[in-house]
């Protein structure tokens, strides 16, 4: 399941997560987020209960996209422990995103 993360509930569900937590700034006139969100869907299943993904719409929570320097979408930031772990800036296929995943595990 994707978690829709705002600024209300981004400290809860990804800093203070006690898995790794995969999030996708992306917004809706973005061709590549269009891409890369149904391969983000696919990892939410695929690692389910290892893996918490959520999604930041960056025209809905532009104080999120700053806070964590988003300049250009999609941009895919691991989190662990609270931490930014790792990033990925643009489209791939899922075989990056599922190796830039088990990085984290």
């Amino acid at each position: 399941m994707v978690v829709e993360l705002t600024a209300d509930n981004f400290e809860q569900e990804v800093l203070k997560s006690d898995k790794p937590v995969l999030v996708d700034f992306w917004a809706a006139w973005c061709g590549p987020c269009r891409m890369v969100s149904p391969i983000i869907d696919e990892l939410a299943e695929d690692y389910d209960g290892r893996v918490k993904v959520g999604k930041v719409n960056v025209d809905e929570q532009r104080g999120l996209a700053q806070r964590y320097g988003v300049m250009s979408i999609p941009t895919i930031i691991l989190f662990k422990d609270g931490q930014i772990f790792d990033k990925i800036i643009g489209a791939r296929p899922k075989k990056e995103f599922q190796a830039f995943v088990e990085k984290a595990l």
